[in-house]
């Protein structure tokens, strides 16, 4: 049972590793080029991990050291009952 898990988790991780290749563009790879990162993710126990430890620049979220950060949406009432005006008049 432990082996089947084992092969099972190592398949897992090389689709997901495979799917993240392909839906990363290509400024956001590290190190080697797409085709040298899919030959490598074929090493199934050592590639997937590699591609996602290595292989790609990760989205970090907004930067708050000068870089440019996500417009935030505007504060205010989300619906009527949160609008002071709209449960004044009930």
């Amino acid at each position: 049972m432990g082996k089947v898990l084992l092969a099972l988790i190592g398949i897992v991780l090389f689709i997901y590793a495979l799917f993240d290749l392909i839906a990363t563009p290509g400024d956001r790879v590290r190190l080697l080029p797409k085709l040298l990162w899919f030959v490598l993710l074929l090493l199934v126990p050592v590639g997937p991990v590699l591609w996602l430890v290595l292989g790609h620049i990760r989205d970090t979220g907004p930067s708050t050291r000068g870089g440019q950060q996500r417009p935030r949406p505007p504060r205010g009432p989300r619906g009527p009952d949160d609008d002071p005006d709209y449960l004044r008049g009930l």
